[in-house]
C-alpha cells in the first residue's frame, strides 16, 4: 500500500496536566486504511490504544472511530472514546457540542461537554455492561486470586464491549500494594477471552477519590494500563447492580495510574436509567504528522 501522511495527535486522557492519565494515539482522516494497516500502526505506537477517525456511516453520528490495542481491535474503550470526543471538538469535526454522538463498533454513544478551554471535561455514556459466564478453569482463577485480600463483590467477568475480570480488594491500600502475577493473569484472561483483570478498593473518607483502581493486560503486551475507562464503567455497573456504589447520588471518582506515575481521575455517574457515564479532562501533548 502506498505511504500516506496524516495529522497525528497524542493526548493524555483522564489527566489534569500533560504526563498524567492515559496516553492515546490519534490518526485523523483514516478513510481508505484497512484493518491490517491500522493494526500495524497501533502495534508500532505501542500505546494501550490508538484510534483512527473515519467518515460516519450514519447522519446521527458526529464522528466515527476505530479503536486498536497493540494486538487487537476493540468495539469500545473508555479513554479512547473520551479522548476522541475532545479531539473531534478541537479539530473542528463538529461545532455542535450539545449534540455530540460517537460512532464506534459498539454503536452510537452520546457525549456531554462540561466547561470550556483548559477546564473542558468530557462525559460519555458507556455501552451497558453485563456480567458474563467466564467458564474459567478453577486452577487458573485460583492462581490469580489465591493470595489476594478479596472483599466485597465476588470475582467475575463483566463486558461493555471488552470483557474484564473484576476483583474487589479489602481497601485502596491493598490495591496500591499489589504485586500482580502477570503470567497467571495472562493465562486466565486468554482462557476466558478477557482483555485483562482489574482490582479495586475503597478509600477512607476525606480523600479526593472514592476508589483506587489498577488494570493489568499482559496478554496484550500491556503489563499495567495507566487509566482504563471501560474497566471503571464495568466496576460502576457491577457496584450499582449490587447496590454498593461509593460516593454520593450515584456519582464518585476513581484514581488509577498512580503506580505508573500517571495518576488520573475518572468521574463516574450512574443515571436514572442505570446507564454509566465516564468522564474526565484531556491534555494535548503531540500535534504533528505520521507517514505510514
Amino acid at each position: 500500500m502506498q505511504r500516506t501522511s496524516h495529522r497525528y495527535l497524542q493526548v493524555d486522557v483522564f489527566a489534569d496536566r500533560p504526563g498524567a492519565g492515559n496516553p492515546l494515539g490519534v490518526v485523523m482522516e483514516a478513510d481508505g486504511w484497512d484493518t491490517a494497516r491500522m493494526q500495524a500502526l497501533a502495534a508500532w505506537t505501542n500505546l494501550s490504544e490508538t484510534i483512527f477517525f473515519l467518515t460516519p456511516t450514519t447522519p446521527h453520528a458526529s464522528y466515527r472511530i476505530r479503536i486498536f490495542t497493540p494486538r487487537q481491535e476493540l468495539p469500545f474503550a473508555g479513554h479512547p472514546s473520551v479522548g476522541a470526543a475532545w479531539v473531534a471538538l478541537e479539530a473542528g469535526l463538529t461545532d455542535d457540542a450539545d449534540r455530540l454522538v460517537q460512532e464506534c463498533a459498539a454503536g452510537l454513544l452520546p457525549v456531554r461537554i462540561d466547561g470550556s478551554g483548559g477546564q473542558r471535561a468530557i462525559r460519555l455514556r458507556a455501552p451497558r455492561a453485563r456480567r458474563v459466564d467466564a467458564a474459567a478453569l478453577p486452577a487458573l482463577l485460583d492462581a490469580v486470586i489465591a493470595r489476594l485480600p478479596i472483599a466485597g463483590l465476588a470475582p467475575a467477568v463483566w463486558n461493555n464491549g471488552p470483557s474484564w475480570w473484576l476483583v474487589e480488594l479489602e481497601d485502596a491500600d491493598a490495591v496500591r500494594r499489589l504485586a500482580p502475577d502477570l503470567p497467571a493473569i495472562a493465562a486466565l484472561t486468554q482462557a476466558t477471552a478477557a482483555v485483562g483483570l482489574a482490582v479495586f478498593g475503597r478509600t477512607p473518607a476525606g480523600t479526593d477519590h472514592d476508589l483506587a483502581v489498577r488494570a493489568f493486560c499482559p496478554a496484550d503486551n500491556i503489563p499495567e494500563d495507566p487509566v482504563t475507562g471501560s474497566v471503571n464503567a464495568c466496576i460502576a455497573a457491577a457496584l450499582h447492580a449490587a447496590d454498593a456504589l461509593p460516593g454520593n447520588d450515584r456519582c464518585y471518582t476513581a484514581s488509577q495510574g498512580r503506580e505508573l506515575g500517571r495518576d488520573g481521575r475518572v468521574a463516574l455517574q450512574v443515571d436514572d436509567e442505570g446507564e454509566v457515564w465516564i468522564g474526565g479532562q484531556v491534555q494535548l501533548v503531540i500535534d504533528g504528522r505520521v507517514t505510514w
